[in-house]
């Protein structure tokens, strides 16, 4: 039974200002996906699990926990319909540091964008996009929820749901991402039934997570790498965001938890291995 509405407390600091992020590298990466996109199909489409009941929008957390000790760190690129001014006076939603972090420590990660962010900040979206060795995926265009109380966010009406979902791959597109994923993320990580009936049809997995970073607005990076080392287990989708100025802490946080899964024997890959060894619907 799929819950009414799916929200993780520690993600509440992102009603007051959003995240962003850029990600890349990775531990011997899976073969990139041809371009695919729910609206541009592929013969070698990416992995996406079969609808749910009554064709409602699949629903992933995490992978396999029997398939050997695997770990995908996901990165929220978050920014609202209306955070241009703050961009405009010199908010970051961009983190070139931590892009150059993971990239320096080669591991592959998936970027839920949202529209918004590809069309403030094109040449950055373009190269995480090209980059083999991760995948963007979409995170609305307007990082408006998509069911209400959700952490003090704007919410979307039920019957612009799609649009929003259909306008964040235009803008991903537009901004020369040539590949961006069938997976989509809920804002806030809040949805209900009637969320998942609005966004069935558009081939598209909804990607939750299983651990919980605490990284957003956080000040003690100490702090965040213990809840991430102690919530991963095999298998395991750590939701993760990348914003100067709403994550200050993540670049730290990434410098260390990613030797210290390697030691533990961890390998990181993108969702959509994650989703390709949970079983899969072509």
């Amino acid at each position: 039974m799929i819950p009414r509405v799916r929200r993780i407390t520690a993600l509440c600091a992102l009603a007051a200002a959003l995240t962003a992020c850029g990600t890349v590298s990775g531990d011997r990466p899976a073969p990139a996906a041809s371009p695919s996109s729910p609206a541009s199909p592929s013969s070698t489409r990416p992995p996406v699990l079969a609808p749910g009941p009554g064709g409602l929008t699949p629903v992933f957390e995490h992978g396999p926990r029997d398939r050997g000790k695997t770990v995908a760190l996901t990165f929220d690129a978050d920014m609202t319909a209306d955070q241009g001014p703050r961009a405009a006076s010199g908010e970051h939603f961009d983190n070139p540091a931590l892009i150059g972090a993971l990239r320096a420590l080669k591991v592959p990660a998936t970027v839920f964008m949202t529209g918004r962010w590809a069309d403030q900040y094109p040449a950055e979206a373009r190269d995480l996009g090209r980059d083999p060795r991760f995948e963007v995926a979409n995170h609305s265009w307007s990082h408006y929820a998509f069911t209400a109380d959700c952490y003090g966010l704007p919410t979307v009406d039920a019957g612009r749901m799609r649009e929003d979902v259909q306008r964040a791959y235009t803008s991903l597109r537009a901004a020369g991402v040539p590949r961006p994923m069938p997976y989509f993320r809920f804002p806030g990580g809040c949805y209900d039934q009637q969320a998942l009936r609005a966004l069935s049809g558009l081939g598209v997995t909804a990607v939750q997570w299983d651990v919980v970073s605490g990284d957003a607005f956080a000040t003690d990076a100490d702090a965040v790498v213990k809840q991430v080392l102690d919530g991963v287990k095999p298998g395991s989708v750590v939701v993760m965001h990348c914003t100067r100025s709403a994550a200050p802490t993540t670049e730290r946080v990434v410098r260390t938890v990613v030797p210290e899964l390697r030691r533990r024997g961890y390998r990181f890959v993108k969702v959509s291995e994650l989703i390709g060894q949970a079983g899969t619907a072509r």
